[in-house]
């Protein structure tokens, strides 16, 4: 997964690049995700099976670009059908107006985990923020708690973390300093970047999962903050990580379909296979991030099912994505000018 955030000018690029797409052509829609394995996977399990049962054919694009989004429903020229977006941007977005109703008769929401599904979005797949660590670099010693990450003292050598404005990091900071799970919300940014200064030194920042793995894995950044599916990849190549579940901050993606989509019931034809119960064990299987329908999990081998969330909820955080929806602008001017400082 990649989470780049695009500045609005690549919007009327992209526009311009897709006004030659027959969108609105009969059977078939445009699914807009993140590219890489994500896509893969999505294609495998979810396109692929979709076509096959009801003739209407998937058209990929990617990556996900939130202003390309909304200025194509804003053009009234909305050439995707189906997006793969963050959960706090889909939040926003249905606010503003940029989402069309989810069509709950064609889509079961009863088969959907609560936490992941709203008005205007269900769930795609989710995944945790885990603490990863190489115990080879770092003398032996198995680091398990957040504040772990900032003891540079035990645990020397830099410190992978995600470098785009979203949550993940700055609860991580505030969890390490003390903070409760539950007092969480509002983020006190002060006390998250006061103790985010004490290791800025330490940080190599990766953009996307498969820099992360590359950090863990060569050495460079023997400690940090992973998606859980990342951390899994690297243990099935044979690399000898480790993870600790410890307050584990959950995510999820969401599936949304534009405002003004011109297939619409094909597009909500194609969540609901998605989100049905095989689509998403297959998913997992090959990926390593959760399924969102709450059967999935009893299809999956144990030893899939022992390396996701689902399994590790003692002292699960799920992050408040309501929350990042309204601050998040704000939160990342900050978080950008800090980084740059």
């Amino acid at each position: 997964m990649s989470r780049i955030s695009s500045i609005g000018w690549l919007a009327g690029v992209a526009l311009t690049a897709f006004a030659g797409i027959a969108a609105a052509q009969s059977g078939s829609i445009v699914f807009t995700s993140w590219g890489g394995t994500t896509q893969a996977a999505q294609r495998d399990h979810w396109a692929v099976p979709f076509t096959a049962r009801t003739g209407i054919a998937v058209r990929e694009d990617g990556p996900t670009d939130y202003a390309t989004l909304k200025a194509m429903v804003e053009s009234g020229n909305v050439v995707w059908d189906v997006v793969d977006v963050e959960a706090d941007f889909a939040a926003a977005a249905a606010r503003e107006g940029l989402l069309e109703p989810i069509d709950f008769s064609i889509v079961d929401r009863k088969e959907i985990d609560p936490r992941f599904v709203t008005d205007h979005a269900v769930g795609s797949f989710y995944y945790s923020f885990v603490l990863g660590f190489d115990p080879a670099h770092l003398g032996g010693r198995s680091p398990r708690s957040w504040a772990d990450l900032f003891d540079t003292r035990t645990y020397p050598g830099k410190r992978a973390f995600y470098k785009w404005s979203a949550p993940g990091a700055l609860e991580i900071a505030l969890l390490a300093d003390g903070v409760p799970a539950d007092k969480l919300y509002p983020l006190d940014l002060d006390r998250a970047f006061r103790k985010l200064d004490t290791i800025k030194q330490h940080i190599v920042w990766w953009s996307t999962g498969a820099q992360s793995q590359d950090l863990l894995a060569s050495g460079e950044a023997p400690i940090g903050q992973f998606w859980n599916g990342r951390l899994l990849a690297l243990e099935q190549r044979g690399e000898e990580i480790a993870v600790s579940w410890r307050q584990n901050l959950v995510a999820a993606d969401m599936l949304v379909v534009p405002k003004g989509s011109k297939n619409k019931t094909a597009a909500m034809k194609f969540i609901a296979e998605a989100t049905s119960t095989e689509a998403q064990a297959g998913f997992a299987m090959q990926t390593g991030y959760a399924p969102v329908n709450v059967r999935s999990a009893a299809l999956l081998p144990k030893d899939v099912a022992a390396n996701l969330p689902g399994r590790h909820t003692a002292s699960q955080i799920t992050l408040d994505m309501d929350y990042w929806a309204i601050h998040r602008e704000a939160i990342g001017t900050r978080w950008y000018a800090w980084q740059a400082e």
